[in-house]
């Protein structure tokens, strides 16, 4: 008989459930407090307002991704609980051998990675030409669903008597009924479990989604995902809502059981009903016609979009990536598009792999707008392909209350000054992280000599060890504006999001050189439609439309007149708004040839393994 537990043992134990709801839940606290932050900052509180859920309401594309999450989740975890029930009967019934073999197969998605999974998906859809979209994300959910159920409803399956079925059959019970009305009831549990885990699964999943949707069709974590590529306190206000909705949901279980079984059971028949019948409808497309775009995530003015489609009588399929190489992929992979939007070293790879066609100028009639350094560049010298979107510089971002104004024109030497040792975010990139250092060396950021990109790996590792240097991705936007750190390598449109934020930030653009980028729209062989595409990138370089599309993302306009004007207004006195396009020693990023970019990529492992 065990003794009693002493008070001190008690205290320590109510100590020890304390802090794991303060680990689990301060989080979620934080996350609900600050979607009421009128600032753009996800850290930096300047008042109480509503204003972030003003936006999430306004915003099409969240509300679109709700309903495709909430149906796909649904839809997935009926089929999935149906398939998974009956294989875990069935399995019962089987010689051991097969039974054993089928489950050891069932074991396999569950312990594989769900990227291999994703990437086993994408090419099988991909090789029988299935359009990919709702449908392929839907049978993807059911795939990796239904192993789950399996699991939950087969232990229940093998504790029942084998018996029972029998005995229902002899009482006059058709098969069945001895299964809808003997055998599930009493694996009811087991099923239970495997219907909250599917639900759950389905929900959440963001990286097999990623990989097999299309169509413009995105679930909450494509969504969000894409959101975080920029500071966006939306995320925040998405976040809380869904929180809630979860919460009340639990309340309403534990506190309603009896409506649960009689009016809110038909009441949430009902609504399934509403939300199949809404999902299909809104899955059916027009017979007009269909302009397939895929750009960076938050990387244009969701409004424009709609704008385009009234003025051109037409529907855009708009999807989002996350980097120029899983674009890269995708295109590789079969997914077809009509305008991508990628930088300048993939523009001139895409062409090299003969995969995008030359723009009809005679159709751009805004072309005399565009900033002449923009066109006929290294990555696409004729000015054949590339039709510029958005232009940029990487350079230094530093807090001029703590970083000298003399140690600032040493250039990129700033970033190994032991002055500011643990004060500084490079930024997490492997070309942008060796074109700082070959810049600071006098070299090309787009050398293929072996040593001097030798000696470039060295200077990082000396930056490395002797600077405490913080490798750090987008968070770098947020950090910068909380005043987290002095000094940061920054794109020019980050920069400037964040100089509108904290006035104690200055941005330059090293003299040493650095790289001037293009992100342009360029028109993919497999295009449908090309008048629409031309209309489509002369529409975005109508002066209007520029204005509100570079306003809204914080990165320079190619159209001269647009960007004179920002500069005089919305960014009056951000220098970051202006790169140096002509910068004698400033260069756009080439393409790589895999050789050389192996070398790269090898040293920049050895650069980030501490």
């Amino acid at each position: 008989m065990m003794g009693k537990v002493s008070k001190k043992s008690k205290v320590f134990y109510i100590l020890y459930i304390a802090v794991l709801f303060v680990f689990f839940y301060l989080p979620i606290v934080v996350t609900m407090i600050y979607s009421f932050n009128d600032s753009k900052s996800l850290t930096n509180w300047t008042g109480f307002s509503f204003r972030w859920y003003g936006q999430l309401i306004q915003d099409g594309s969240i509300m679109k991704a709700v309903l495709v999450s909430v149906t796909i989740a649904i839809f997935a975890t009926i089929i999935s609980t149906v398939l998974g029930t009956l294989t875990a009967i069935g399995l019962s019934k089987c010689r051991r051998f097969v039974r054993e073999t089928v489950l050891n197969i069932n074991n396999i998605p569950i312990m594989n990675p769900d990227i291999v999974t994703a990437i086993g998906l994408m090419l099988l859809f991909s090789s029988v030409a299935m359009p990919r979209g709702y449908f392929t994300m839907l049978l993807a959910h059911i795939a990796f669903c239904t192993p789950f159920v399996i699991t939950s409803v087969y232990p229940k399956v093998r504790s029942l008597d084998p018996a029972i079925a029998d005995a229902a059959l002899d009482l006059g019970a058709t098969p069945f009924e001895a299964l809808t009305k003997v055998i599930i009831p009493m694996l009811k549990d087991g099923i239970y479990a495997g219907v909250l885990l599917a639900f759950t699964m389905s929900f959440d999943d963001f990286v097999i989604s990623y990989f097999v949707t299309g169509n413009g069709v995105s679930n909450i974590s494509i969504t969000v995902y894409n959101m975080t590529k920029r500071t966006n306190p939306t995320i925040n206000a998405l976040s809380t809502i869904v929180i809630l909705v979860i919460a009340i949901t639990l309340v309403i279980s534990r506190l309603i059981p009896a409506m649960l079984k009689n009016t809110m059971r038909k009441i949430l028949i009902a609504g399934l009903f509403i939300l199949i019948g809404v999902s299909i409808f809104a899955g059916v497309r027009g017979g007009g016609r269909t302009l397939r775009v895929y750009n960076a995530g938050e990387y244009i003015d969701p409004k424009l979009l709609e704008d385009f489609e009234k003025t051109a009588d037409c529907k855009v399929v708009y999807e989002t990536f996350d980097s120029n190489e899983s674009m890269y992929t995708k295109i590789k992979s079969g997914a077809e598009y009509d305008i991508l939007i990628p930088s300048d070293y993939m523009i001139e790879r895409l062409t090299k792999e003969d995969l995008l066609q030359q723009v009809n100028w005679s159709k751009i009639t805004n072309k005399d707008d565009l900033n002449p350094s923009l066109l006929n560049n290294a990555f696409d010298p004729k000015g054949e392909y590339a039709v510029p979107y958005f232009a940029g510089s990487v350079g230094i971002l530093y807090d001029k209350t703590i970083v000298d104004a003399e140690d600032v024109k040493t250039g990129w030497e700033l970033l190994r000054n032991t002055k500011y040792k643990g004060n500084i975010y490079m930024y997490d990139s492997e070309r942008d992280s060796f074109m700082v250092a070959l810049k600071a060396l006098g070299y090309s950021m787009n050398t293929d000599n072996r040593q001097e990109v030798e000696e470039a790996y060295q200077w990082l590792m000396k930056q490395r060890d002797t600077m405490d240097i913080v490798y750090a991705g987008d968070d770098v936007i947020d950090n910068m504006i909380s005043g987290n750190k002095a000094i940061a390598v920054v794109y020019s449109g980050d920069a400037a999001y964040i100089m509108q934020e904290n006035e104690n930030m200055e941005y330059i653009e090293p003299g040493q050189g650095t790289n001037i980028w293009v992100d342009a729209m360029v028109i993919t062989k497999s295009c449908n439609d090309l008048d629409l595409a031309h209309a489509f990138m002369d529409y975005m370089l109508d002066y209007d439309v520029a204005y509100k599309n570079s306003s809204y993302v914080g990165y320079t306009s190619p159209v001269m007149k647009v960007a004179a004007q920002l500069k005089l207004d919305e960014y009056a006195e951000i220098g970051a708004y202006s790169p140096n396009f002509e910068g004698e020693k400033n260069e756009v990023f080439r393409y790589q040839e895999p050789a050389i970019k192996e070398l790269y990529a090898d040293l920049w492992t050895k650069v980030k393994a501490y």
